[in-house]
C-alpha cells in the first residue's frame, strides 16, 4: 500500500508561506484506501496549515487521538466543523482531568473540551484498549506494556480518575500510536511516546510479527530522557534497521540534533510541512 504522511501541526514550521507553528502535533495520512488524521494539535494551526498544504480535512475517514493532552486534542472542534460526523478513535482515559505540576505551579493540560460538546459537533467516539485495525493496513496500538527499566515517564504529570482518585505520576495509559503497513515496510506514527519509544517499538514488532520498521515519525518524548534512555533508544533504532526517523514536538532541539548527528541521512525534522512517502 502506497502512503503519504504530512505533518500539519508541530512546534516548528518548514514551509516558507502561510504555515503556523504551535506546541503540539497532528499528522495527515493519505492511503490508497482513504485518508486519516492522527491528532489535531492545539487548534491554532490545524485549519490554516491544512489549507496551505492542500490537505482536505473533509476527506478523512476517521480521526485518531494519541492521548488526552491539550496539544493533541485542542483542534478537534475545528476539524469537526470542517468534516462533520466522523469516527474518533482513542482510549477510555482520554477525558481524564490532567495537570502538570511542580513546587511552584500547577497547570491543566487535559483535553480542553467536554465529550458531550465534541459529540454535538459530530464526534463518534470509539474507545478501546487493545490494538485495532482502523482501516486497510492502518492500526492503532492500544495500550503499550511498560517493560523497559529506563523509560520512566514524567513525574510532573498528574491525573484524576472519574472517581476522584489521584494518580501521580499519571500513567498515561491512553498513549497510543499509529501503525501503517506500507509498501516500504511498517511506518510508526507517535503522538508523544509517553509509554517509551522502545516499549512501543517492541510491542509493535511482537503484534505485527515483523523484524524491522521502515520509518518512525512524530513526538518521541526524548527531550525528557536520561542519557541511559537515549543511548538505549539509539541501539533499538539500529537493531530494527529503521531507515527514516522524522522527529517532532517533544523530542526537543538538543536531542533532535544528537539524533541527526548519529543517524545522518536517515534523519529529518518532522516540522509543519514535512512529508514522508511509504
Amino acid at each position: 500500500m502506497k502512503v503519504r504522511l504530512t505533518i500539519l501541526c508541530e512546534n516548528s514550521v518548514g514551509i516558507p508561506f502561510g504555515g503556523i507553528g504551535e506546541h503540539g502535533f497532528a499528522c495527515y495520512v493519505e492511503t490508497e484506501q482513504g485518508n486519516y488524521l492522527f491528532d489535531t494539535g492545539q487548534g491554532f494551526g490545524i485549519v490554516q496549515n491544512s489549507l496551505v498544504l492542500n490537505k482536505d480535512l473533509r476527506q478523512i475517514r476517521s480521526v485518531m487521538i494519541s492521548h488526552g493532552h491539550y496539544d493533541h486534542t485542542g483542534g478537534l472542534p475545528a476539524v469537526l466543523n470542517f468534516k462533520g460526523p466522523v469516527d474518533v478513535f482513542g482510549h477510555p482515559d482520554m477525558f481524564l482531568d490532567r495537570f502538570w505540576s511542580d513546587d511552584e505551579t500547577s497547570r491543566f493540560i487535559g483535553i480542553p473540551y467536554r465529550r458531550a460538546y465534541l459529540e454535538s459537533l459530530g464526534a463518534n467516539f470509539r474507545m478501546g484498549t487493545e490494538m485495532a485495525e482502523i482501516g486497510p493496513g492502518v492500526y492503532l496500538t492500544g495500550e503499550i506494556p511498560r517493560t523497559t527499566s529506563f523509560e520512566k515517564g514524567d513525574a510532573n504529570m498528574i491525573s484524576y480518575t472519574p472517581e476522584g482518585e489521584k494518580m501521580h505520576p499519571d500513567p498515561i495509559r491512553d498513549d497510543l500510536s499509529m501503525i501503517i503497513d506500507s509498501d516500504k515496510g511498517l511506518i510508526l506514527v507517535l503522538g508523544c511516546a509517553h509509554s517509551g519509544m522502545v516499549n512501543i517499538i517492541e510491542y509493535v514488532m511482537e503484534k505485527m510479527q515483523k523484524d524491522r520498521i521502515y520509518a518512525i515519525i512524530g513526538g518521541t518524548h526524548l527531550g525528557f530522557s536520561s542519557e541511559e534512555q537515549f543511548d538505549e533508544t539509539l541501539n533499538v533504532i539500529d537493531h530494527y534497521q529503521i531507515e527514516r526517523m522524522g522527529v517532532s514536538h517533544c523530542t526537543g532541539l538538543i536531542k533532535a540534533s544528537l539524533l541527526h548527528a548519529k543517524l545522518k541521512e536517515r534523519f529529518f525534522f518532522g516540522c509543519v510541512g514535512a512529508a514522508l512517502e511509504g
